[in-house]
């Protein structure tokens, strides 16, 4: 077997410049973020249709939070398997698999809806789409330098705020006006067709993990270069993951409920509500594109990353959690609406930025396992949240002040989540420490 020298491994190396086509880095990674926003598209669809599946089935507001909990619980397992999969199957492969079986997940609750068809095909929707943002942020990196990977996981990153923009409203729409199936046949349709662009699209780039040339897909460079727990138990790994639970805590009661606080708690009407969903997420996409352009530029000047992927996002996390914490002592709808859209959109800059110090503390070839257990572990607060959110108002005076108490809660861990990244999070310092260890295979 060749050997792979320990530069190809060495977190922050940077591939020269002019080995890589900008047009395609970036066209590719529009080919990713749409993926992603078919992700997240899938995940915003349940709460699109909680109104109409309770209506149908009788359910409660307790159940589809069981349903929601029951794909982050999946999710959060799916996750661990980001490695694993790396090492088994190229990149091209592994995420067109994934999203042929999300395309397939949509198929028993047009032809069988039940409440137990729900939960078996969230939880199947869940398990595999646990290893994708790994997959999609490795495969992304591989075409930017690590200085500058800020931006283009801005660009991932803001496939939620998409998906809440541009697929909500469409899909509330087929909702009004065809019933609740024609959105899951919609989702079908939409993931089978990003297949076929995949398959014509993708290539590796310069920057990504190393392969052994004229050996097949599923093998990689030798055993990982440094221990995982290394890169688990840094300072910086611990600090994002507590910054990162308590938003997508957050994140996941915005995607299961808030299309339901909107309509039955703030009393806007079904399709205002579903119009309404894309407020935080265009509040999301000014906030993560600002703040990682500077990030990014502050960066290559040399200002420590410490500051601009520890401190920044933290402080944007703060913002996002003191917002919800005065949801409770709001009482005019269109000023909660304004206050959840801000808060929510400026606590977005924490996961592009935070999935960047991720991959400045990984080798190379550690990235995706890195990444994926980062992720799976942040879906942690998608366990939790939905369900809980769910009893909370179920037994609340009204679903007003539940969904309000609800966000409140999530909104306090936020705050503390915030302070314990900016003491934590300083990757110049933990990318040393992991560097330190490297030995060549």
């Amino acid at each position: 077997m060749s050997k792979v020298t320990t530069r190809q491994a060495v977190p922050g190396i940077m591939t020269p410049s002019g080995q890589e086509s900008r047009a395609k880095a970036w066209g590719l990674t529009s080919v990713l973020v749409l993926l992603y926003t078919i992700n997240y598209s899938d995940k915003i669809l349940l709460g699109l249709v909680a109104q109409p599946l309770k209506d149908e089935f009788g359910l409660t507001s307790a159940q589809i939070g069981l349903t929601a909990s029951a794909f982050f619980f999946a999710f959060s397992a799916g996750g661990f398997f980001a490695g694993l999969i790396n090492r088994w199957a190229t990149l091209k492969w592994s995420l067109m698999a994934l999203a042929v079986i999300w395309a397939a997940c949509m198929v028993p609750i047009i032809v069988a809806g039940s409440f137990a068809v729900l939960l078996a095909s969230r939880f199947l929707l869940g398990l595999t789409e646990g290893p994708s943002g790994a997959l999609i942020h490795t495969a992304v990196y591989s075409w930017h330098p690590m200085e500058k990977r800020s931006m283009p996981g801005a660009f991932i990153a803001s496939s939620s705020s998409l998906a809440k923009i541009a697929a909500a409203p469409a899909l509330a729409f087929l909702i009004v006006q065809f019933g609740w199936h024609s959105a899951f046949v919609a989702m079908l349709l939409v993931g089978l067709g990003w297949c076929v662009l995949w398959y014509f699209t993708w290539r590796p780039g310069p920057y990504g993990e190393v392969r052994i040339p004229g050996v097949k897909g599923s093998a990689t460079t030798p055993a990982p270069a440094v221990p995982w727990m290394s890169i688990f138990r840094t300072r910086t790994f611990l600090g994002a993951l507590a910054a990162v639970i308590p938003m997508y805590a957050l994140l996941t009661v915005v995607l299961t409920w808030l299309p339901s606080y909107f309509e039955v708690g703030l009393g806007f009407t079904r399709f205002q509500a579903g119009a309404m969903f894309g407020f935080p997420s265009i509040a999301a996409i000014l906030a993560m594109f600002s703040s990682t352009y500077l990030s990014d530029k502050f960066m290559s000047r040399g200002v420590s990353s410490r500051i601009m992927r520890g401190i920044v996002p933290a402080t944007g996390l703060l913002v996002c959690g003191v917002s919800m914490a005065v949801l409770p002592y709001i009482g005019t709808p269109i000023v909660v609406v304004a206050v959840v859209s801000i808060g929510y959109g400026i606590g977005c800059i924490l996961a592009p930025i935070m999935n960047a110090a991720i991959s400045q503390i990984s080798p190379r070839n550690q990235v995706a396992g890195s990444l994926g257990m980062f992720l799976a572990m942040m879906a942690i607060g998608g366990i939790i949240a939905p369900p809980l959110t769910g009893m909370i108002v179920d037994r609340a005076v009204s679903p007003a002040v539940g969904y309000a108490q609800s966000f409140q809660i999530f909104g306090i861990a936020a705050i503390v989540g915030a302070i314990l990244a900016m003491i934590l999070v300083n990757p110049d310092r933990d990318s040393a420490r992991v560097m330190a260890q490297l030995t060549t295979a």
